[in-house]
């Protein structure tokens, strides 16, 4: 089977290109070279969360691999074919657990058979979607496309120490005749809360992320929360703004990190909420990026979003040169766009 080239530090350069292929390619058969891994990034080449999405994959795939080494800028992947089971897998410090889960995800949908992941590190990680959006965001809308996965956390694993655990479970029941997924906009008001997470910080710093969130967005007592973890969970700070709109909910996220002030991360999240809320969208920026490898192998579909991110761009690269198929992309008014996919069996 002819090999697919790639080059990693093309378009976000960053390791997107390496999970998205690693899933392609146990989906599809297909092997894959990819040279100048994160050439886009400080510190580039594979780092331990991304040799861990690689090892993960190996071995759900029985694959063979050359190049899966620390720092290695150049990786080759010929998998074997993708054996449901129940797994594994671990992830060192705060590396991400969840970015392990969507690598291996869409492959193991696709056995026919019941899997059970087990997954350790982190999941509440600034540089990753952290449990809530996963559990809240993305799967509800994997179960619209007949996808049924589900997820629970055992134990939270916030940056930088990580330390988690979440379990899920997968269990493919596809119908045979799917219909492509469109989500239309929706104008009616959306419904906006906030949490935050505590484990071992003080809880006057959930009171001050409040305070600026509730001036930013005129928020009501029964609008906010806090929750406080057991200490030994900790030190972890996270702020989750949910929004609710046409019968799906975006979480936008903070992170705490040493050092870094309360105001501070409730400005990161607060900002991505008002960009969403600038458009009538149902889809936010990460989750347009998060759609796209559902929809082209399965039934396809079309959705309206905010600009594409250069990782959304990415991906519709990535996904091109796997499935010979165009993502396309196309400006509705200023800050709006509309995305469709082709789906198995559509011309591109």
């Amino acid at each position: 089977m002819t090999w697919i080239e790639l080059d990693g530090s093309e378009g976000e350069g960053g390791g997107q290109i390496l999970r998205s292929s690693l899933s392609l390619s146990l989906i599809t058969g297909r092997p894959f070279r990819l040279r100048r891994i994160r050439a886009g990034r400080a510190r580039p080449g594979l780092m331990r969360q991304h040799l861990a999405c690689v090892e993960a994959a190996v071995a759900i795939g029985s694959a063979e691999v050359t190049g899966a080494t620390l720092h290695s800028s150049e990786l080759t992947f010929r998998p074997q074919g993708v054996s449901p089971g129940r797994y594994s897998f671990r992830v060192d410090s705060a590396g991400s657990a969840l970015l392990v889960f969507q690598t291996l995800l869409l492959p193991l949908l696709r056995t026919g058979a019941a899997t059970e992941l087990l997954l350790e590190g982190g999941t509440h990680n600034p540089f990753a979607p952290p449990f809530p959006y996963i559990a809240e965001t993305f799967l509800p809308l994997l179960r619209r496309l007949g996808l049924r996965v589900e997820a629970i956390l055992e134990q939270p694993g916030f940056y930088p120490a990580g330390g988690g655990r979440c379990g899920f479970w997968l269990e493919p029941n596809l119908p045979a005749e799917r219909a492509p997924l469109h989500l239309a906009n929706d104008t009616a008001p959306p419904k906006v809360t906030a949490q935050v997470l505590l484990a071992g910080i003080p809880r006057s710093v959930a009171e001050r992320e409040l305070r600026v969130i509730r001036s930013r967005l005129d928020l009501s007592e029964d609008q906010v929360s806090i929750e406080v973890l057991p200490e030994c969970h900790g030190p972890g700070n996270t702020v989750h703004l949910r929004v609710e709109r046409g019968g799906l909910t975006e979480v936008f996220s903070g992170f705490g990190a040493p050092r870094r002030p309360a105001e501070e991360v409730a400005q990161e999240a607060l900002d991505a909420v008002e960009r969403f809320l600038a458009v009538p969208v149902l889809v936010g920026e990460h989750t347009a990026d998060q759609l796209l490898l559902p929809l082209a192998l399965g039934p396809g579909g079309s959705f309206e979003t905010t600009e594409p991110s250069e990782h959304t761009r990415t991906q519709c690269r990535v996904i091109e040169q796997f499935l010979g198929r165009r993502i396309h992309l196309e400006p509705v008014v200023p800050g709006q766009w509309r995305i469709r996919v082709p789906g198995e069996g559509d011309a591109s």
